[in-house]
């Protein structure tokens, strides 16, 4: 008998079928939060959503393609000045503002990716962090979006984007909702795309990845501008709920870079479900410690390096090498068919229920 004949392989298992459905569940729940929970409930539940985002898309760039960036506040700063350029000098829609923050995110990743991509490892994250101090150094050089002090949103242009308060508020948290959704989603589907493929096999080993065939330069250059995109329309709407922007808070290290590794790194580099583990933990960190002041810092930074020398490979990575347990099924899993038993008592075959995973 052939390996063909004696083998099946598939990507989904049960355990992804319902995870599947509770996700589901899980989101129809979440969808319908203005209408069951208050408002400083959704204000928080969109704070986690859109670090949770902003967690997906750092881990796709260096828990997959290998650039470990410091610099990403440079794409979140740039999407909030956008967003309120747009909306006080051409009245602009907030909304539509957010996908024209992407797409320039986009169009001005592309030199940035072209000049950085020259450096590596250290230097490559020292240079994120320097291109990112010039975006931060440039607009609190522009006196009309109020320069070192910042500007607020007018309230003409909040007040245009639903009718009530509780309208208003309802409609952003469904704006970071759907963010949130939209990030993960494309994240899953390009990682099983050909393209999601060639990045892994990157990750694993760049040297025989390129052996193989694959445009490293080309794959890593793909995810950075799609990266800086969506980082970009990303920290446009996080300055849409906050209604206010300045060149210190667009371009924080510690709170869209800092505190975004953090989440990565104790949740598990390299995967899917380890952002959403780290956030979760975050938050309860967050909540929790938030009233003992730099306390809360050290304790964090406690938490990150036990979880490192615990779990090297954060505490998703723990779970999985434990149980072999995987929510999103990217690989394909290769396991023996069920054979028959024989007639005779105590005489069975295909007992094997082992798991590979490729």
């Amino acid at each position: 008998m052939s390996a063909r004949d004696s083998h099946d392989v598939s990507r989904a298992t049960p355990a992804n079928k319902a995870a599947a459905v509770i996700g589901l569940l899980l989101l129809i729940g979440l969808a319908a939060a203005p209408y069951w929970a208050g408002r400083g409930d959704m204000r928080l539940l969109s704070e986690i959503y859109l670090y949770l985002a902003l967690a997906t898309l750092w881990n796709l760039l260096a828990g997959y393609a290998g650039l470990v960036s410091v610099g990403q506040q440079a794409y979140v700063g740039l999407g909030g000045y956008v967003l309120f350029a747009l909306a006080i000098f051409g009245g602009v829609s907030p909304i539509i503002a957010i996908c024209a923050a992407g797409i320039v995110g986009a169009l001005l990743a592309m030199p940035v990716a072209a000049l950085i991509f020259r450096l590596r490892g250290a230097y490559f994250a020292i240079g994120t962090w320097v291109i990112a101090e010039v975006f931060r150094l440039s607009f609190a050089q522009l006196g009309a979006l109020g320069g070192g002090s910042g500007v607020s949103l007018p309230t003409a242009v909040v007040r245009g984007m639903a009718d009530g308060r509780a309208a208003r508020e309802a409609l952003s948290y469904w704006l970071a909702f759907g963010a949130v959704v939209v990030v993960i989603a494309a994240a899953y589907l390009f990682l099983r795309s050909r393209r999601g493929l060639a990045l892994t096999a990157i990750r694993d080993n760049e040297l025989a990845a390129g052996s193989l065939g694959i445009d490293i330069w080309r794959t890593k250059f793909v995810v950075y501008v799609a990266v800086g995109g969506l980082t970009a329309a990303v920290g446009a709407l996080f300055f849409l709920l906050k209604l206010r922007i300045s060149p210190d808070a667009a371009f924080s290290v510690n709170d869209w870079t800092a505190f975004v590794i953090f989440i990565v790194v104790i949740g598990g580099i390299g995967s899917l479900e380890g952002p959403i583990i780290g956030t979760i933990l975050f938050f309860i960190l967050r909540e929790s410690l938030a009233d003992l002041g730099s306390t809360y810092l050290i304790i964090l930074g406690a938490v990150a390096i036990a979880v490192m020398l615990v779990a090297p490979k954060g505490l998703w990575g723990l779970v999985r090498d434990r149980t072999g347990l995987r929510l999103f099924p990217l690989g394909y899993r290769v396991c023996p068919k069920k054979q028959e038993t024989d007639s005779m008592p105590g005489k069975a075959t295909g007992s094997d229920t082992r798991h590979e995973e490729k």
